[in-house]
């Protein structure tokens, strides 16, 4: 099955799209540092750059050899900031579709919908695009695409429940041309009383990597000024540790003085806090042993291989897993895809 990917980043939703049986015949991304990603892991698709809004559908028909052809699926999650909950706090950006990134992006997208007409899209975001305060972006998003002919359906999917060892809540919206595409069933919870196998904790994907000899790495010192403040937050635990309400003896912070990511430290008996864009040295998750993460550990919790070559600088290669969707995850909204897909055509045949 066909896929052309749109705001690829690394490739992580891709990588999870192939495990359920698509082929990415175009790849796009505004950064060119996300091409040479692709380069190096998957040489044989083709690179389109460049803003999406300056796109047309020539352009997107030259790239792929002449013509477009039957697609099967369009994916991709156009740049989350505007729908972030980071917004919340910056007062003087412009949030949802009135930063005109926003609007571009989302409107890009659509119109990829509209000259590609593939029988299902996937649509991925922060889980900030199914908040009340962005109702009318959500809308127009459906509205666009039921103008089109799809069959839409929303829904905020938890990457722990899909065996990804990361509590990564991300806002969905998928549609198809025929019968309306069923979520996935998660295959792990939290709830023992569920019948299925508890989430895939840290601990269980990074042991082989946490060795006593790498333990302090210099290079990934953490907390800055509040390094040996870091030390003494419990795993799982974040600055909060530190305040009057939890009862310390001598509060340090104020309850919701800060990011609730500062001074987080991951548990190994619980899955990783999301992985943020943003490598830091006060905004965690950090690791247990009060260091921050390597690229190698990150890829483990975001489920890339192992020998996922990434290129650029330390905090270049982190921020291209730290966009991606789990690979993991995406396979698992991949095979609802497919599923669909699938049915459709042996109905036709």
């Amino acid at each position: 099955m066909r896929s052309i990917s749109l705001f690829s980043g690394c490739g992580g939703l891709d990588l999870g799209l192939h495990d359920a049986g698509f082929q990415t015949i175009l790849a796009s991304d505004l950064e060119r540092l996300c091409a040479e990603s692709w380069r190096r892991n998957m040489p044989a698709v083709p690179f389109l750059g460049g803003r999406i809004g300056t796109w047309t559908r020539a352009e997107v028909a030259s790239a792929l050899g002449g013509t477009i052809g039957e697609v099967d699926l369009v994916a991709g999650g156009p740049p989350c900031p505007p729908f972030s909950k980071s917004r919340f706090y910056r007062k003087e950006k412009p949030r949802a579709l009135e930063d005109p990134n926003g609007w571009e992006t989302i409107d890009g997208y659509l119109s990829m919908l509209d000259w590609v007409r593939p029988r299902a899209f996937i649509l991925e975001n922060v889980k900030g695009l199914a908040y009340k305060v962005h109702a009318e972006a959500l809308e127009t998003i459906i509205a666009r695409a039921e103008k089109l002919g799809y069959k839409v359906t929303t829904d905020v999917l938890n990457a722990a429940d899909y065996g990804v060892p990361q509590i990564r809540e991300r806002c969905f919206v998928v549609g198809s041309l025929d019968a309306r595409i069923e979520w996935p069933k998660p295959t792990h919870s939290n709830k023992p009383s569920s019948g299925l196998p508890p989430w895939v904790t840290a601990g269980v994907v990074l042991h082989d990597l946490d060795t006593e000899e790498n333990a302090s790495d210099e290079g990934h010192f953490a907390g800055g000024q509040h390094h040996n403040l870091l030390r003494e937050v419990p795993p799982g635990d974040n600055y909060l540790y530190f305040t009057e309400k939890r009862g310390h003896p001598s509060p340090i912070f104020k309850w919701r003085g800060r990011y609730w990511s500062f001074l987080l430290k991951l548990s190994p008996d619980m899955p990783s806090w999301t992985i943020q864009a943003r490598r830091s040295n006060n905004m965690g998750p950090f690791h247990w042993r009060n260091r921050i993460l390597r690229i190698s550990e990150i890829k483990r919790l975001q489920t890339f291989p192992d020998s996922f070559d990434l290129a650029g600088t330390l905090e270049q290669q982190w921020r291209q897993v730290g966009n991606a969707v789990p690979p993991m995850l995406a396979a698992a909204v991949g095979r609802s895809i497919a599923s669909a897909i699938d049915s459709r055509l042996r109905d036709a045949a």
